[in-house]
């Protein structure tokens, strides 16, 4: 003989059975949450002149020169091994104004670096005269540098470009550099040094011998905060080689090691 249940437990059971339900999902969001909000070592924004001395090829030497860097295995050990296990990755490209063409993108494995470095390979070329790099830095300082969606050991902004900023800003270079150093951004300068030095109007003649002149105007007027360094590239084909040793350094925050080392001397 079969007894039926009251219909007062099935409705009990319901209700216990939805409660888990919530449960769980809950759980599974707050684990998700906490994934995302995990600290890493570098926050980093490369930032690219795309201004109107960069043509079809030029623009296509950076984005594979960014990619490959990507994909490198020295840059993906850095981002792994490191205390945290990943990184934090934007990319603004930039002329008479920034544009941010990759917004914060977390990377912990390689498989995420492979993906992201397909996706600098598809992004479509921007147009613009001017080379408003400080334009590009009140931008970052504003916009992007808040929006960091997770803790991290370090803040850098990579700046690589073939010219000093010809723009009619509306405040010098430095104070912009200024103020995000003292918002604890370090500031690193990859100068992509032309085949003939001496080229632009805003730059005095190479010296034999002496420092390039966009190589000094970086370092003067670019470079700054803990750890930071200039690297140049000696042409737009050398860009890979300079972009893939940048990401090691600043991954890994070697430089700022390095700094530290020489000041507690």
């Amino acid at each position: 003989m079969i007894i039926p249940l009251p219909a007062l437990f099935f409705k009990k059971f319901k209700i216990c059975f939805a409660a888990s339900v919530v449960a769980v999902a809950a759980l599974v969001l707050s684990e998700v949450s906490f994934a995302e909000d995990a600290p890493v070592d570098t926050a980093l924004i490369v930032s690219v002149d795309v201004s109107n001395s960069v043509d079809a090829e030029r623009y296509k030497l950076q984005m594979e020169g960014i990619a490959k860097a990507l994909e490198d295995p020295g840059v993906i050990d850095a981002i792994a091994t490191g205390p945290n296990g990943g990184i934090l990755f934007s990319m603004v490209t930039w002329a008479d104004k920034p544009t941010i063409v990759l917004p914060w993108t977390r990377i912990t494995t390689k498989a995420e670096a492979l993906a992201l470095a397909q996706r600098v390979r598809k992004l479509p070329q921007q147009g613009g005269e001017f080379t408003c790099m400080t334009r590009m830095l009140r931008s970052a300082n504003d916009k992007i540098v808040p929006q960091i969606p997770a803790k991290a050991l370090r803040v850098v902004i990579d700046v690589s470009g073939d010219g000093p900023d010809n723009c009619n800003a509306d405040e010098p270079i430095a104070t912009v550099r200024n103020e995000l150093v003292a918002n604890g951004v370090t500031i690193n300068g990859l100068p992509i040094l032309a085949e003939s030095p001496g080229g632009s109007s805003l730059l005095p003649k190479a010296v034999p011998g002496a420092m390039h002149p966009l190589e000094d105007w970086y370092r003067s007027n670019v470079m700054g905060g803990n750890g930071s360094f200039v690297l140049p590239a000696n042409g737009y084909g050398d860009f890979g080689r300079a972009i893939r040793q940048k990401f090691v350094i600043e991954i890994s925050g070697l430089a700022a090691r390095g700094q530290q080392a020489s000041n507690d001397r």
